[in-house]
């Protein structure tokens, strides 16, 4: 039923809240978003889940939910492996001088040569990107978790030759001072681990 046109409706999350209690996040979690990843073979498409909060002050009763939607929108999808475009986003969700966060989470795909058949493959990688901003400084972090093989110490030590190889994951994180490529963070992880992991 529509209300009348006389009937007057107050914006509620625009006026002053007296309790004078800030709350530290508010915002939404696990929106299903296409983005494009900067990568050493050019832009990557990719779905990634993402989550979005900002500081709510002490004067301010709520904010407008609908906003972080709008601002994955309006941001061009710019790539998120050097981060500009996702640093830049959290500049206009978050008010300045206000707190902010946006993580996304998504897999990266790297084609891997078998060293053995000479097959080629996709190998994914699970890598989150963070962007902060608190006091007017912003911090960014990129995550990635990476599959590698570790030779069982036990096994090593009692056989003469064969020991056998247990599967592990390697996870760096790192807080950006400049862009660093996700494969080169990926071959770091990667040369931790007595091998790295091939599908075929």
């Amino acid at each position: 039923m529509n209300a009348p046109d006389s009937l007057f409706l107050p914006d509620v999350q625009s006026s002053a809240d007296l309790r004078q209690l800030a709350i530290q996040q508010v915002g939404v979690r696990a929106i299903r978003h296409p983005v494009t990843i900067a990568s050493a073979r050019g832009p990557q498409p990719a779905v990634a889940s993402i989550d979005m909060f900002v500081g709510l002050p002490a004067h301010q009763k709520g904010t407008h939910m609908s906003r972080f939607i709008a601002v994955l929108q309006e941001k061009p999808r710019a790539a998120l492996g050097r981060g500009g475009g996702f640093a830049g986003a959290i500049d206009v969700a978050a008010p300045r001088g206000s707190s902010g966060s946006i993580e996304a989470r998504f897999a990266y795909f790297v084609n891997k040569t078998a060293p053995v058949s000479g097959v080629e493959s996709l190998m994914d990688y699970d890598v989150t990107l963070a962007a902060r901003v608190s006091g007017g400084a912003l911090s960014l972090t990129q995550k990635v978790v990476v599959p590698v093989t570790s030779a069982c110490p036990c096994s090593k030590r009692i056989a003469d030759y064969g020991a056998h190889n247990q599967r592990s994951h390697v996870t760096v994180q790192v807080e950006l001072a400049s862009a660093l490529a996700l494969d080169e963070q990926i071959r770091i992880a990667e040369s931790s681990g007595s091998c790295e992991v091939w599908l075929c």
